[in-house]
């Protein structure tokens, strides 16, 4: 694809945008900045050492900032190079938009695998796939143009609407609910009974788990992620809420929409949160945990209160950003604290 092709691929670029075509490059893949080579597409993102970088890339095109300091400079030196380049106000969104354009998806033929065993109460939308050895159970309804690959196992009373996509391996457990064009990666067990036991004389009883799993129109899941449902009401994951891999969430868990949970997140049951929560790779939140909309917790966070709307806290037990900093600067003084603390008391005796 010629770079000035891709361009009307995307969505930032208007008749005002700066460019420079050079000589217009035949694109066959992209790569990032330093790994990039003739006849790939790259991307600059501001803050990184920008000068350097395009310097040394291998690239034949790039998507650069068109803000900042240095904007005009990197035009120039990109010109200069003899690279094909547009300027974009968001070059990552503009990248992501290439990849669509450059690796098209193949598409899937609807119909269903003959290895596959569904139930004959089951109702599938039109254009639907259901790929080979999958499994789907009683009132199941799965919504137009969905797509179920391979070995993926829905239990009875599961439904999707349109568009929605179950991958390889994933399990969707009874009463699971699953909004428009909703993602399920390989492995990920939706709607599995939450850890719900009462403690007896006689040892642990179980709590059924009756309630539901739900997840409003555009959630993704990641691979091998769990979303367990409660005993009574409803698990419920905001439209929009992204979910990276090895997440786990409890029964009874309610999050805002938009939300990001990365890789090794941990949330136990009846936590809340708000809209566009950000929860970084292996943070946990305890039991019946509050984050406020908009609020932040860095990696290895532990949250066991509330955290207010807009709030970015660290550590363990969290505590805002801000003074996790300093605390963290004040560790690795704490040996020298402590020799000095020593020799004020030894002079101090009599």
């Amino acid at each position: 694809m010629r770079f000035s092709t891709l361009l009307s691929h995307l969505s930032e670029v208007t008749e005002a945008s700066p460019r420079h075509l050079a000589a217009d490059p035949e694109l066959s893949g992209a790569n990032a900045l330093d790994q990039a080579g003739s006849g790939q597409l790259s991307f600059l993102e501001p803050g990184n050492a920008l000068a350097t970088a395009l310097s040394a890339t291998g690239a034949s095109a790039v998507l650069i900032p068109a803000r900042g300091d240095g904007a005009l400079d990197l035009q120039q030196q990109a010109s200069a190079r003899g690279l094909a380049w547009i300027a974009l106000a968001d070059p990552r969104l503009g990248f992501a938009e290439a990849l669509d354009a450059l690796y098209p998806r193949r598409p899937k033929v609807p119909g269903v695998h003959p290895s596959a065993v569904i139930d004959p109460g089951a109702r599938l939308g039109s254009g639907t796939h259901i790929g080979a050895h999958v499994v789907i159970g009683a009132d199941v309804v799965i919504g137009d143009g969905c797509i179920v690959h391979a070995n993926a196992t829905l239990y009875d009373d599961v439904v999707l609407a349109d568009g929605c996509e179950i991958h390889s391996g994933a399990v969707l457990h009874p009463g699971s609910r699953l909004g428009r064009a909703c993602v399920v990666h390989s492995n990920a067990v939706i709607g599995s009974e939450g850890f719900g036991f009462v403690p007896t004389a006689s040892g642990w009883r179980k709590m059924p788990q009756t309630g539901q799993v739900v997840l409003e129109d555009g959630v993704e899941v990641g691979c091998s992620s769990t979303i367990d449902r409660p005993s009574v009401g409803q698990t419920r994951i905001g439209a929009g809420t992204k979910i990276d891999n090895l997440v786990h969430i409890g029964h009874g868990v309610v999050t805002g929409q938009g939300c990001a949970l990365a890789a090794q997140v941990g949330i136990a049951g009846g936590a809340r949160l708000g809209n566009g929560v950000i929860l970084a790779g292996q943070v946990g939140l305890a039991n019946k945990a509050v984050m406020g909309d908009r609020s932040i917790a860095s990696s290895k966070s532990g949250v066991h209160g509330e955290v207010a709307a807009g709030e970015v806290v660290s550590g363990y037990p969290a505590i805002p950003n801000r003074l996790w900093l300093r605390c963290s600067a004040a560790f690795n003084k704490l040996p020298e604290l402590a020799k000095a603390i020593r020799s004020l008391e030894k002079r101090s005796q009599p």
